[in-house]
C-alpha cells in the first residue's frame, strides 16, 4: 500500500510539472506571434504586452526548476521517468529562451516605428515567425502525444526558417548597398530576423527532447542547418 501511495503521488507530481510545461508553451506561442504583429503593425502596446507578459515565462520556469528538483530529490526516480524529469527541464529552458528572443523582437517596435519600413520586410519577418509557432505548437503536441514522428517533422522543418532567414539576409544586404540610408533600419531588421531563426532552433531542441524521452536516443548532434550567412560576410 505505501508502495502505491509513493508511486500515486510520484505520478500526480509528473502531471502537474507537465501542466506547467504546457501552460508555459501557450504563453510563449502567444509571445511569438504578439511580437510578430507588433512589429508589423508598429503596435506600442502589444509590444508593451509582450515584454510584461515575459515575467510569467520566467515564474513558470522557476517553478518548473522548482518542482523537478524537489522531485529528483524526493523520488529518486530512474530510467523512463529520470528521462522525463530531465526533459522537463530541458523543454522549460528552451520556452525561456524563446520567450526571451519574443520580448527582444517587442523591444524592436519602439526603433522601427520611428523609421520608414524597408519594403515588405516585416511581412517575411511574420512569415518566419508563424512558422517557428507552428513548429512550436507541434512539437509540444509531440510531446503531449508522445509522438516521435511528429517531433521529427518539426527538426526537418527547421531548414526551412534557416532558408527563409537566408533570403531575408540577402535582401536586407542589397538594400543597404543601394541606399545608405537602408543601413540602420536594415540592421534592426537582421537582428529581428536573427532573432527569429534563433527560436527555430530552440523549438528544434525541444522536438529533440521528445525524440530522446519516447526512445531514449539523442538525435544527430550535428543536425544540418541551412543558415550560410556567415560565409556571405
Amino acid at each position: 500500500m505505501q508502495e502505491q501511495h509513493i508511486a500515486s503521488a510520484f505520478d500526480r507530481d509528473l502531471e502537474t510539472m507537465q501542466a506547467h510545461i504546457m501552460k508555459m508553451g501557450g504563453l510563449v506561442e502567444a509571445a511569438i506571434m504578439k511580437a510578430a504583429r507588433s512589429l508589423e503593425t508598429r503596435d506600442q502596446e502589444m509590444a508593451e504586452q509582450v515584454r510584461n507578459n515575459d515575467k510569467a515565462i520566467d515564474a513558470l520556469e522557476d517553478l518548473i526548476n522548482e518542482e523537478t528538483a524537489r522531485v529528483i530529490a524526493r523520488r529518486s526516480p530512474a530510467a523512463t521517468d529520470l528521462r522525463l524529469v530531465l526533459s522537463v527541464i530541458k523543454i522549460s529552458g528552451n520556452l525561456e529562451r524563446i520567450g526571451d528572443y519574443a520580448k527582444n523582437l517587442a523591444k524592436r517596435t519602439t526603433v522601427l516605428s520611428q523609421i520608414p519600413p524597408v519594403d515588405d520586410s516585416s511581412s517575411a519577418l511574420r512569415r518566419m515567425a508563424q512558422e517557428v509557432e507552428r513548429m512550436l505548437k507541434d512539437a509540444l503536441d509531440a510531446y503531449v502525444q508522445r509522438d516521435v514522428e511528429l517531433a521529427e517533422n518539426v527538426i526537418a522543418r527547421d531548414l526551412d526558417v534557416d532558408q527563409m532567414y537566408n533570403a531575408l539576409f540577402r535582401e536586407l544586404l542589397t538594400f543597404m548597398m543601394e541606399d545608405a540610408r537602408n543601413i540602420t533600419p536594415c540592421m534592426h531588421l537582421h537582428f529581428i530576423a536573427k532573432n527569429i531563426e534563433r527560436m527555430g532552433d530552440h523549438v528544434t531542441s525541444i522536438a529533440e527532447q521528445v525524440v530522446y524521452l519516447v526512445t531514449g536516443d539523442r538525435p544527430d548532434e550535428f543536425r544540418p542547418k541551412a543558415d550560410t550567412t556567415s560565409l556571405e560576410l
